[in-house]
């Protein structure tokens, strides 16, 4: 996760990119909120561009932290609902990467975050919304599902109801087909 005397700045870059996305990344506000100079930024990582690299490398090894949580659990609700709502900050940092898909590093970096949790979600997902035996089908609608997930994700949304409705919605569409 980097050495000591880079980790404030992950932190912190890691709360402002989840709250505020790319725009939030000004080494003046960084500089602030850790409480040191803007030449100790540069000390630490030369540039935003290698800033932002190490901020996504950071998150890839948090994901990989969440992947193993979920890899524990025993069910969807409430088991992996908790996890998700431990890690509140890294679901927004997601969010985030997903609206600035465009840019590639982003891309690329919810792919390589994202893809073992949804892995591990796949122990539950297919039982959860009636489609057991048919895991291909419920892989797609859990990939549609995530994709909506990250548009509607808001404060608002991120509670246990805003989560169960959701997962209720998914359901119904399931049960549909």
């Amino acid at each position: 996760m980097g050495s000591n005397i880079r980790t404030p700045w992950l932190e912190v870059g890691y709360a402002i990119f989840s709250n505020a996305g790319p725009p939030g990344l000004k080494i003046e506000v960084l500089a602030r909120e850790v409480g040191k100079s803007k030449s100790s930024f540069y000390h630490c990582f030369t540039g935003m561009d290698i800033f932002i690299d190490e901020l996504l490398d950071f998150h890839v090894l948090k994901s990989n932290d969440i992947f193993h949580r979920i890899k524990q659990c025993n069910n969807l609700m409430p088991d992996v609902f908790e996890v998700l709502f431990e890690h509140k900050e890294d679901a927004f940092f997601n969010r985030q990467l997903r609206i600035n898909r465009h840019v590639e590093n982003y891309k690329s970096c919810f792919e390589k975050a994202h893809k073992p949790i949804e892995d591990a979600l796949l122990e539950f997902w297919p039982v959860e919304i009636g489609l057991e035996d048919k895991p291909h089908l419920a892989r797609m609608i859990l990939n549609l599902t995530v994709e909506n997930f990250y548009l509607r994700l808001t404060e608002e949304t991120f509670t246990e109801t805003g989560l169960r409705s959701y997962l209720d919605e998914i359901k119904a569409i399931a049960k549909e087909i």
